[in-house]
């Protein structure tokens, strides 16, 4: 199957090929535990990625394909397979501006209460992902649900009304879920990233 995948890649050149969570894929060769099948999917991935570099159309024509993987464990990747790519990128957390539109993005089908401050939230969740922000945003868009449904009975809430889903979401609903979520990357966690990117990242 990677093989497949990346015959496909340089039969529909140019194009990229995205590998999610990739330290799933390939972590360290020789690892104790590590299965047969394991460590064949990262040989025949070491070589797919050799010959990456392009493919040639029926006129000779050279056509790119690109590999682009992403992990929250560089430092678990295969040695072999880190020198196959080229560029190790670091993406910072985001920030102020950035948490407000990931803000304005997850809560854009949520009615929201006249005088939300998104913006006044957003600068105060410094050191918080963008799945931290999908989790606030998630939670607030329930607390209505939950005042709505509050002491009913299991039948007086299967008969509420349709529209009990366009109870809009208060300052205090995103307030109360920033309390309730916390930052999921400690400071210890971006000193290791640096740390790696300090040895083995491209700028």
């Amino acid at each position: 199957m990677v093989r497949l995948l990346f015959e496909m890649a340089r039969f529909y050149a140019p194009s990229t090929i995205f590998i999610d969570e990739i330290d799933c894929l390939a972590s360290q060769r020789g690892s104790s535990g590590e299965h047969e099948a394991s460590r064949r999917v990262k040989s025949e991935l070491l070589v797919q990625m050799d010959g990456v570099g392009g493919a040639s159309d029926d006129s000779g024509e050279r056509k790119s394909v690109t590999v682009l993987a992403a992990t929250n464990f560089p430092w678990d990747l295969d040695e072999a397979l880190r020198r196959r790519l080229e560029k190790r990128i670091y993406i910072p957390l985001p920030e102020a501006a950035d948490v407000q539109a990931l803000l304005q993005i997850n809560l854009k089908t949520v009615s929201l209460e006249s005088g939300v401050e998104l913006q006044l939230l957003a600068q105060r969740m410094a050191g918080y992902s963008g799945a931290d922000v999908t989790n606030v945003c998630r939670d607030a868009a329930m607390m209505p649900m939950r005042r709505r449904i509050k002491g009913l009975k299991r039948e007086e809430i299967k008969n509420l009304n349709e529209k009990v889903e366009d109870l809009p979401v208060s300052q205090a609903d995103l307030e109360e879920a920033f309390a309730r979520v916390s930052s999921s990357v400690s400071p210890d966690d971006i000193a290791k990233h640096k740390s790696w990117m300090a040895e083995f990242g491209s700028s």
